[in-house]
Order: structure tokens, then C-alpha cells, then sequence
């Protein structure tokens, strides 16, 4: 207990030390959970509670299983520090990799940090995914920053879920081991009905709705929503989606195909075709990140189980999860014309779809991309986060107040979208621009440019082919 006192206090005095550096003192911050009481930080209204374990670490037996509910802890828990994230590969020289992670990670990495707004009740709530080719990435970077959520009312939370052949891996020795109801190899994808669990337990605690929650996600995080829109188990967790850049149509693969997959992976790291389950957990973490053919993962299966079919499946039969969807993509990369398809099958009937376009390059990266908004170039303005994402400062210069005034435009559809009812068939933002649900004979679509304005999505292209961007 005296230890954790110690580590509370150092970690409030760090805290406030970079405060004073910008101005700023943070004061602590208080929420109770289910599995004990937090600090946190509260500055500028508001809150913030970074490193929440919303599950057990993933280690051991408990790797490739579902995730069990955290242990509760006694006295106060600091929440002023993120948590490693969870193993992907790095770069040596201690540079970012194309997830926008260096240094230290983890296999017990499944935290959670929360943004929220001060003294508030019934806020909106957005549970958010980062992208990274599902093996890259981590939640806490500083373009997911949910500061500028929580100044208008939204409680943003971001986790860490698991990643490459932790996450999505099945062999048959692992099969063999499962209960007759346990997942099979849709682990990122459990990690994240779990992180609904934990709000829907826990959110009220921070102000926020748990009837009021949206999944949204860019690139692996967007096909995270994607396939969550027919899992069976989120059904009820949440009540919105939002998907960029990650308008994934394929039909995924069964189980016998993954795990004939997952036998050629294990042979890669030396594996004998008989290896057991018990043998293939004491296998190290890094080592699965360090084999080429083992630290992309094996794409999810379809196993009967936790994920019983593929969301393109359900969305052209009309059983997906019929909750409002926003879709889109930029310009400078493909996938618009995917994005049209889910906006006109999840749209068609019950909650609507929002389509939009991303199209704002800013003149400070005019000269690099030159074929329009790359891949990934619209968070730090969905986000609003130009202060603190590495997206806002190039070889070429930063964001200007251009730019900010911009994001501030573009922030207030995500804004809108997060409020406005799961009954709503319109919405209005980007200074008074009415956006009506994607139908077919309207054809109405977003087009984000310096001013934001609807245009006809017959009218756009699909995109450019998608160049491979530094993640800063």
C-alpha cells in the first residue's frame, strides 16, 4: 500500500511538472469502477484517466482465450500513465514504426484510457480503434487524443486491443483445447466486446451514457467496426458506428482454412506439425512478432461461435446490427466506392448511413501528396487533435490556422454524428451544412474540402492507389 501511495504521488507530481511547463496545473481527478478507484487528472474541464486495465492480461493460459474481467485492487489506483502497448514490430533506431509506436511493449497490454468531460451526466460515448494493418499501433497516440471530444460533451474511450498472431491465430491444438463455446481466433475482436462490457459496466462512472455509445475506427480499427456491425455478442453494447477508411466487403475464411494457416505459420518458427497448445504459449510474444510469416496474424475465421458470419454476408441479407453507420474514406487512397456499397446496404432499411469523402489536403503537405488526402490524413481533423498529433508537422512546415479552422469544421460531423439520435435521418454541421442519410436516389455524400459541402457520390472516383505513409 505504501508503494502504490509512492507511485501515486510521483506520478501526480510528474504530471503536474509538465502542467506548470505549458501553464497549466492539473488537479487529481476521481471515478470509481467496478474494480476499485482511480486518479486521474483534470485540467481545462477535463478529465482524463490514462492505463485502466479493462481485462485480465492475455498471458499464459489466457493467451489466445477470451479476455476474463480485471482483478480489483484495493485503496487508489494511479491512472496518470499509459500502458505499453501491445507486441508488434519496432524499429531499431528507436524511430516510430508505420503504427506510430516505438519502445516498450507488452503482451499485458489490454488498457484503456478515458477523456471526459467535468461535472457532466449522460454524455454521448465513443469507443474508439486505432488503425495499423491489425499488427501495429496502440491507443494512446496523439492524434486519438479525446481532449477536444470532451470540450464538447463526448466521452471518448480508447483501448489497446491485441494485435498480429495474438490476436488472430487458430491452429487445430488450440481448437482441440477450446471449450465447445470459446472463440477461435477472433481474439482483437473479443478484446473489443470486452471494452464494451467494461463501459457498459463502468462509463456512467466517468459521465457518460452507456446507452448512448459509438464504435468507431480508421483503417484496421475501421474494419474492427466493420466486423463488429455482426457479432452477436455486441449486439446492445452499442447503439452507433463510424468507419474510416476501413469499408472492408470480403467474406472472411473458415475455420479449416485458418487453421491450415496457422500450421504453416507455427512451421515457420521451427514448430513440429504436433505441437500442443501448451507448447505454442510458451512461446515468446516477440518471437511471433520477430517471424514474417507470423507477426501479420491470421486473418479472423469465421467460427461458428463468436463470429458467425461475415458482415458482408449479413448487410446483403439485412440481418447486420441495424445501428446508424457514418463511411467514408480520403482522397488520395481507395476504397470510396466500398464505402458507398456499406452506405447503401446498412442505410437501406431502419437506422441510416452517412457517407463522406475526405478531400482537404493542407498547404503544408501540398508537395507530398500530390495525388490528394492520404491514408490516414483526416484524424487529427475528425479528432480535432492538430496540437498534439506528429500528422501536423512535416518536413515542410505545420498546421496552420487554415488548418485548425478547418478541423474545427470537420470535428463538429464527428460531434454531431456522436449527439444526434439513433432515429435521426439527418444531421447538421461544418457551419450549417444539413447532411441527410445516404440513399440511393438522394446520392448525398460529404465532401470535406476547406469548407465542407454535399456533393453526388456518383460524382467521385474510388481513389488513388494507396501510397505506404511515415506514421508520425
Amino acid at each position: 500500500m505504501r508503494y502504490r501511495l509512492f507511485l501515486l504521488a510521483s506520478a501526480m507530481l510528474a504530471a503536474a511538472a509538465s502542467a506548470q511547463s505549458v501553464g497549466d496545473t492539473p488537479r487529481p481527478a476521481r471515478a470509481t469502477i467496478d474494480s476499485g478507484i482511480l486518479v486521474g487528472e483534470t485540467r481545462g474541464g477535463v478529465n482524463v484517466f490514462r492505463g485502466i486495465p479493462y481485462a485480465k492480461p492475455p498471458l499464459g493460459e489466457l493467451r489466445w482465450r477470451a479476455p476474463q474481467k480485471p482483478d480489483k485492487w484495493s485503496g487508489e489506483r494511479a491512472a496518470l500513465a499509459n500502458e505499453p502497448p501491445c507486441p508488434q514490430p519496432v524499429n531499431s533506431d528507436g524511430t516510430v514504426n508505420g503504427g506510430g509506436v516505438a519502445g516498450v511493449q507488452s503482451e499485458d497490454c489490454l488498457y484503456l484510457s478515458v477523456y471526459a468531460p467535468a461535472n457532466v451526466s449522460k454524455a454521448p460515448v465513443v469507443l474508439w480503434f486505432y488503425g495499423g494493418g491489425a499488427f501495429l499501433g496502440a491507443g494512446h497516440l496523439g492524434s486519438y487524443n479525446g481532449t477536444a471530444n470532451a470540450r464538447e460533451g463526448v466521452v471518448t474511450v480508447a483501448i489497446n486491443y491485441r494485435l498480429g498472431a495474438l490476436a488472430n491465430f487458430t491452429h487445430p491444438a488450440l481448437t482441440r483445447t477450446a471449450g465447445p463455446k470459446d472463440p477461435l481466433g477472433n481474439f482483437a475482436l473479443t478484446d473489443a466486446v470486452a471494452a464494451l462490457e467494461w463501459i457498459k459496466r463502468n462509463v456512467a462512472a466517468f459521465g457518460g451514457d452507456p446507452n448512448n455509445v459509438t464504435i468507431a475506427g480508421q483503417s484496421a480499427g475501421g474494419v474492427m467496426v466493420m466486423n463488429l456491425l455482426s457479432i452477436p455478442d455486441a449486439k446492445g453494447l452499442y447503439h452507433k458506428a463510424i468507419v474510416q477508411s476501413g469499408a472492408l466487403l470480403t467474406r472472411g475464411q473458415t475455420l479449416a482454412e485458418a487453421e491450415e494457416r496457422g500450421v504453416a505459420a507455427a512451421a515457420s518458427l521451427g514448430l513440429p506439425p504436433d505441437v500442443t497448445a501448451a507448447q505454442l504459449r510458451s512461446v515468446s510474444a516477440q518471437t511471433f512478432v520477430a517471424g514474417e510469416k507470423t507477426r501479420r496474424g491470421v486473418t479472423s475465421p469465421i467460427d461458428g461461435r463468436f463470429r458467425t458470419i461475415a458482415t458482408v454476408d449479413a448487410l446483403n441479407a439485412g440481418t447486420e446490427i441495424d445501428v446508424p453507420v457514418m463511411v467514408g474514406s480520403n482522397s488520395g487512397e481507395p476504397g470510396f466506392d466500398n464505402a458507398r456499397t456499406v452506405a447503401k446496404l446498412a442505410g437501406d432499411s431502419g437506422a441510416g448511413a452517412w457517407l463522406y469523402r475526405f478531400d482537404y489536403v493542407p498547404g503544408f503537405r501540398k508537395d507530398e501528396w500530390k495525388s490528394g488526402a492520404i491514408h490516414s490524413a483526416e484524424l487529427m481533423f475528425t479528432f480535432d487533435s492538430i496540437e498534439t498529433s506528429g500528422w501536423a508537422v512535416s518536413a515542410a512546415g505545420k498546421a496552420d490556422a487554415a488548418d485548425r479552422e478547418v478541423a474545427k469544421r470537420v470535428h463538429s460531423c464527428w460531434i454531431a454524428f456522436y449527439k444526434m439520435s439513433a432515429q435521426a435521418k439527418s444531421l447538421t454541421c461544418g457551419a450549417g451544412v444539413n447532411w441527410p442519410a445516404f440513399t440511393e436516389a438522394g446520392d448525398d455524400v460529404m465532401q470535406f474540402r476547406a469548407t465542407p459541402q454535399l456533393v453526388k457520390s456518383k460524382t467521385i472516383p474510388d481513389g488513388s492507389p494507396r501510397p505506404s505513409p511515415p506514421r508520425t
